[in-house]
């Protein structure tokens, strides 16, 4: 019997070795073990009567709290109706008032409307305006009046009417007055500096013999980057002048610069315009400098030709070989008893010699007159190349861009008949004195052949 109850023990041990490994190394005999065993089994069915208490006491929270939601949410539906309903009722009452509104305003309604109009197109004008370098903030009032005008709970009061119309008035002021005020300019080189400013009106705006522009998206004004040239003189006296009249290139198209005054320092000058030619105007204009030297050297060279040749007409029988009359006269001098015919091979031999340092440079002239269109055609062709090239490459969405690529290279030509003009006046003027002395000479030398043929 003993064994047996030790064979069941041992089986039970086995069974429960995998959850009370500890009890069975801490157990010395099997009394003992079976104590651990039935104090850890009254301990679990303790510990699980403990967890079936908590269990059931958070089944019964839940419970309460599940009922509590339920009525919260009975109680908010209940309530949303009461707002919808209120809602519906304001709507009701809103759209009363407003017809008892509109019924009250009557013809003030289609007053306001022309108020807010007005409103918005003084404000624009204000705001591009030069006056609002000196007079600052005077947009400010009537954005709030537009939106009192624009608003269902707001409406203007007389005080706003009266000062939309004073703004107006003042501005139809400003315009005809030339005042001077301090203000902050931003220079031209990033600096700024406190300067006094003076408007003409509502067209510009000067400082210290300079043009100035004003920025009405923040609020600058500011030095132009580029003054309008041969206007600088009257903005200096007006800046100086404390009564009466004084003249001042002014724009009157626009009080931001306006276009006349945008197109006037945005129009190349004449360096730049020459700059434009690129290579081929610079060597067109090298073409030109250097006629011009050769003509002023030819002329000079044949009006001290000319006038020794005048001398030497007025004393025929004396040879001064200083110059080409001189020269040809020594030669019938040194052949007295020649015939004829021999003497006036002489003499056109002569006046042959005499020729080409007459005619010395003209050729050259000439050449310069005939091939200074030829270049500016030359460079226009090639910057018409270089237009269409970017046309392909960038396309003609902006037609400025293509016209100014095509004035640049229109410049090379006008460049070329520049030169072209004068030089063949230039050409016609030396060979005309060229020309002349030549003949004398040839008028000279036939003389004195006819002499000699009536003296045989």
């Amino acid at each position: 019997m003993k064994l047996k109850f030790v064979k069941v023990c041992a089986a039970f041990i086995a069974a429960a070795a995998v959850s009370m490994p500890a009890l069975a190394q801490d157990a010395k005999s099997l009394d003992e073990l079976l104590k651990m065993i039935q104090n850890s089994t009254i301990s679990e069915t303790s510990d699980y009567r403990q967890r079936e208490a908590e269990f059931k006491a958070d089944q019964r929270q839940q419970a309460s709290q599940l009922a509590s939601a339920k009525s919260t949410k009975a109680s908010e539906e209940r309530r949303s109706d009461r707002l919808e309903q209120n809602i519906r009722d304001n709507d009701l009452k809103l759209a009363a008032l407003r017809e008892q509104r509109d019924k009250r305003l009557g013809s003030l309604k289609e007053l306001f409307g022309h108020l807010t109009g007005a409103a918005g197109d003084i404000r624009a004008n204000l705001t591009q305006s030069v006056v609002s370098a000196q007079i600052p903030g005077r947009t400010e009032f009537l954005d709030e009046l537009i939106a009192k005008m624009s608003s269902d709970t707001r409406l203007p009061s007389i005080t706003d009417i009266e000062r939309l119309w004073y703004e107006q008035q003042r501005e139809m002021i400003e315009s005809g007055r030339v005042v001077k005020f301090n203000r902050t300019v931003l220079r031209a080189d990033g600096n700024q500096e406190e300067m006094e400013v003076v408007r003409v009106g509502t067209y510009n705006l000067l400082a210290d013999g300079m043009y100035l522009e004003y920025s009405p998206e923040n609020g600058l004004v500011s030095e132009l980057a580029r003054q309008p040239s041969g206007h600088n003189g009257g903005a200096e006296d007006l800046q100086s002048a404390t009564s009466g009249f004084t003249k001042v290139g002014l724009d009157p198209t626009g009080p931001l610069g306006g276009g006349l005054l945008r197109a006037l320092i945005n129009t190349p000058t004449l360096i730049e315009r020459w700059h434009f030619g690129g290579l081929v105007g610079y060597v067109i204009t090298g073409v030109f400098v250097v006629a011009i030297l050769l003509a002023i050297w030819r002329f000079i060279f044949l009006q001290g030709v000319s006038s020794k040749v005048s001398s030497q007409l007025k004393n025929p029988e004396s040879a001064n070989l200083d110059n080409p009359l001189g020269r040809v006269l020594a030669v019938a001098h040194a052949n007295p008893g020649l015939d004829a015919e021999s003497l006036e091979l002489k003499l056109h031999e002569a006046v042959l010699k005499e020729r080409p340092s007459i005619e010395s440079g003209l050729s050259l002239l000439k050449i310069i007159a005939m091939v200074a269109p030829l270049l500016g055609l030359l460079g226009t062709v090639t910057g018409m190349i270089i237009t269409f090239q970017m046309i392909t490459l960038f396309g003609a969405g902006d037609p400025k861009a293509m016209a100014g690529g095509i004035s640049q290279a229109l410049i090379t030509t006008v460049l070329g008949l520049v030169v072209a003009i004068p030089t063949v006046l230039m050409h016609t003027l030396v060979n005309g004195k060229a020309q002349r002395v030549l003949h004398i000479l040839e008028e000279q030398s036939a003389g004195i052949v006819a002499g000699s043929v009536e003296g045989r």
